[in-house]
């Protein structure tokens, strides 16, 4: 794993059902060395915050 991490915008059809229910036409995924990693967020700030956790953990492994 080289550890690079993105966050990535799903509209429409790409936008899980649960948040489809919800009105939800967009949605965030984290991708960790280009897999989706985890859930689908309802706000980028959401998505934001867990690229951010992903990032502080790929640090400390790569530090150890």
């Amino acid at each position: 794993m080289n550890g690079k991490v993105d966050v990535a915008v799903m509209i429409g059809t790409g936008v899980p059902q649960s948040l489809q229910a919800l009105g939800k036409r967009v949605c965030w995924v984290v991708l960790v060395d280009g897999e989706r990693r985890g859930t689908a967020f309802a706000s980028r700030n959401e998505a934001l915050e867990c690229q951010a956790a992903w990032l502080a953990q790929l640090a400390r492994c790569h530090a150890a």
